[in-house]
């Protein structure tokens, strides 16, 4: 899923409130070294639960202290010396007992950029426009149930224009150790590393991203050994798994061809969700498939390596009537109820709706800085002011869960 620039949706009720009445968990900005940066932390997350329009570093300021904590604000951001990735780690726990979440869900996200001298700007082209932008391109990973969903990790993508360049990665003060990362890498990183590094139990992950490579992706997720979901392309290469279908081809045929072709296979389901959102109807087609998958590294001589046909389930999912069904996913995890598969899959729409709802109005894309450390202090702290605005909310969902049921049933012929 690329999230879509689009004119941010009303403000959630009582955010700028929460500026005043946020209590600051101690554990949250624990790993920053001295007081005046913890201070300065919550101050610029209250900043950004504040500041009306583009949350950029002088309307945080401004909302802080004025103009004279301006200089300070921006030394903060761009030239201090705090590392972000404990404070993610200690988002990613809190998110965690505030959303409860059933998957992590792993997106990417365009944003528009007027200029060239903003760290990572690049052409980038949007499927759903049909056309390239100038603009940055970051993934992220959310903490995601149907009720709602936090960002708790994010990965800027850095083009060989940018690390290639010496004087553009001095002026953006890029690390020496960054290098070219594939979307595949991107993509698996940004969910992984919480699990990895930061000692939370592992969720299945639902990865909803444009022009990924299936085999890649799944590699390396399957490495991992973490449970995944990923969105495909109808073009994507499967054959029907034989051990489990008889009496189909073994040749390799195209993800959409194969599941349109197979229309015994659909079924109407019917489920309730958490959220008192009401009964969900729909149409979904499910079939055993392979998937080819290139061993990592290649071969010798640098060649190609050996490829494994990993066992998927291919799932179409109707959202609408018509002939072609709405998206296509691939999962390794055969063995989960196709209910509680598809309730996965739906947990996008989730974070594209808490996506425009809050993170526009806490400011993840308005930073307009040169730096590379200066574009990921703003964006956790961003996705800190996200967290505080989406648990305030949860207040109006009841706290007990409701009980989800389900049921999956043959279409008529």
């Amino acid at each position: 899923m690329e999230v879509r620039s689009a004119q941010p949706g009303p403000v959630p009720s009582g955010t700028a409130a929460l500026a005043d009445h946020w209590d600051v968990e101690p554990e949250l900005f624990a790993s920053l070294a001295r007081n005046d940066q913890r201070r300065m932390a919550e101050q610029y997350v209250r900043g950004l639960l504040a500041a009306e329009g583009r949350k950029t570093l002088r309307n945080v300021a401004e909302q802080i202290g004025g103009k004279a904590l301006q200089q300070s604000v921006h030394h903060f951001i761009t030239a201090s010396s705090w590392n972000w990735a404990p404070v993610r780690g200690a988002l990613a726990r809190l998110a965690d007992e505030a959303v409860r979440p059933q998957a992590w869900v792993v997106n990417s996200t365009v944003i528009p950029k007027a200029g060239i001298h903003s760290v990572g700007v690049d052409q980038q082209f949007l499927p759903h426009l049909g056309q390239t932008v100038n603009g940055q391109r970051a993934f992220s990973a959310w903490s995601a149930s149907e009720r709602i969903s936090v960002p708790f990790n994010w990965s800027l993508v850095l083009s060989r224009n940018w690390l290639e360049d010496p004087a553009r990665r001095s002026r953006a003060h890029i690390p020496d150790a960054s290098r070219v990362v594939s979307l595949e890498e991107h993509a698996g990183s940004v969910a992984l590393e919480a699990a990895e590094a930061w000692g939370l139990r592992r969720r299945p992950v639902v990865v909803d991203v444009d022009g990924l490579d299936a085999g890649a992706t799944v590699g390396r997720f399957a490495r991992a050994g973490a449970s995944l979901i990923l969105r495909i392309d109808g073009a994507t290469p499967l054959r029907v798994d034989g051990s489990l279908l008889q009496g189909y081809s073994d040749k390799e045929v195209p993800a959409l061809s194969l599941i349109s072709s197979m229309k015994r296979m659909r079924r109407q389901v019917e489920w309730s969700d958490a959220s008192g959102g009401g009964m969900h109807f729909g149409v979904v087609s499910a079939i055993p498939v392979l998937l080819a998958c290139p061993a990592p590294g290649g071969g010798p001589g640098g060649g190609p390596g050996p490829v494994h046909h990993r066992p998927m389930l291919l799932i179409g999912d109707w959202r609408s009537s018509g002939r072609w069904p709405s998206r296509l996913w691939l999962t390794d995890s055969r063995r989960l109820p196709l209910i509680t598969l598809l309730r996965l899959t739906r947990l996008t729409d989730v974070v594209e709706r808490d996506f425009a709802e809050i993170s526009e109005h806490t400011g993840v894309r308005d930073f307009a800085g040169r730096s590379f450390q200066g574009w990921h202090r703003h964006i956790t702290l961003a996705s800190v002011a996200h967290l505080v605005a989406a648990r305030a909310g949860t207040r109006r969902f009841p706290a007990r869960r409701r009980r989800v049921t389900g049921s999956v049933t043959p279409l008529c012929a």
